[in-house]
């Protein structure tokens, strides 16, 4: 399984950002996508992960109301747009496909399989 984050970028606070994750598997219906990120030196957190049928959604609670997670099967691709952006939210943002809802990322953590993830600097 391979993962491709893009989208992050430079923002003022209260900006906006749409970031991608292509995964690289043949059954990608069948998996949910969660999005994670990582601040230096704190552990990586779930921000949010929506289910295989793009039925169900999670989010953390210091993003609900401002984040949006979606997917499109067709395209092997999952999203998250990020709106009202603020300097909390900085950091490196990683995607991985889960058997599990919500999303754990144990099984992806354990191939350690993570990609590069794609870096948010929102400035105040």
């Amino acid at each position: 399984v391979q993962v491709a984050e893009s989208g992050g970028g430079l923002v003022e606070a209260g900006g906006s950002l749409r970031l991608s994750c292509v995964v690289s598997i043949s059954n990608f219906d069948e998996y949910g996508v969660g999005w994670w990120r990582q601040t230096t030196g704190n552990e990586r957190e779930g921000v949010s992960c929506i289910k295989w049928g793009g039925t169900s959604t999670t989010y953390a609670d210091s993003v609900k109301g401002r984040f949006t997670i979606t997917r499109d099967n067709a395209k092997n691709t999952a999203y998250l747009q990020m709106n009202d952006l603020k300097p909390e939210d900085t950091g490196t943002y990683y995607c991985a496909p889960d058997l599990s809802f919500p999303c754990t990322a144990r099984r992806f953590d354990a191939l350690g399989a993570w990609g590069k993830g794609t870096v948010v600097n929102v400035s105040s």
